[in-house]
C-alpha cells in the first residue's frame, strides 16, 4: 500500500535493511487492511453489522384425556390444571350423579385457576388452564340447542 511504500523509502535513506519478520508484519497488514475494505462493503450493502437474535421457542403444550370412573380421580383431573396442561373429560361412563359432582367439583377448581370449561358434547368437556383461549365459533344459543343434557339443567 501506500503507507509501506513510504516507510520502505524512510528505511533506504537511513539504510536500514528490513528483516523477513519487517516483511511478514507489512504482509500482515495489508491482508487486514483489505478484510476490513470487504466488511465496510458489506455493511454498505446489508446496512449494518451482522447481529444474532434469539427467537422465542414456545414450549411444547401438553394435553391430556382423561375418562373417570369415580369421583376421587376429579381431584387428578384438577392436578392437570395446576401443571397448566389441558384435559378433555369423557364423562360418558358415568353414574349421573357421580358425573355432576365430579363436574361440580371441576369446576370449583377451574375458578380458583382463573382456567376455562367449555362443554363440548353431552358428556364430554374440555378443561384449560388460564394461558389457553378457547374460542368457539358456535353460537351459545345454538350450542344449547343441539345439545340437552338432563342432568346439568
Amino acid at each position: 500500500m501506500a503507507g509501506s511504500n513510504l516507510m520502505n523509502k524512510v528505511w533506504n535513506f537511513f539504510g536500514i535493511e528490513q528483516d523477513e519478520d519487517d516483511e511478514e508484519i507489512e504482509n500482515y497488514d495489508e491482508e487486514y487492511e483489505q478484510e476490513e475494505g470487504e466488511e465496510e462493503e458489506e455493511r454498505k450493502l446489508f446496512g449494518r453489522k451482522n447481529k444474532v437474535v434469539n427467537m422465542p421457542q414456545t414450549n411444547q403444550v401438553k394435553m391430556v384425556i382423561s375418562q373417570p370412573t369415580n369421583f376421587e380421580q376429579s381431584e387428578e383431573i384438577c392436578q392437570y390444571l395446576k401443571e397448566r396442561k389441558a384435559c378433555i373429560v369423557n364423562l360418558e361412563y358415568v353414574n349421573k350423579d357421580v358425573a355432576r359432582r365430579v363436574v361440580d367439583f371441576i369446576s370449583g377448581g377451574v375458578y380458583a385457576l382463573n382456567g376455562h370449561i367449555q362443554k363440548i358434547s353431552n358428556s364430554i368437556f374440555l378443561i384449560a388452564p388460564a394461558n389457553y383461549d378457547i374460542s368457539n365459533e358456535m353460537g351459545r344459543d345454538e350450542v344449547k340447542s343441539k345439545l340437552s343434557v338432563s342432568w346439568l339443567k
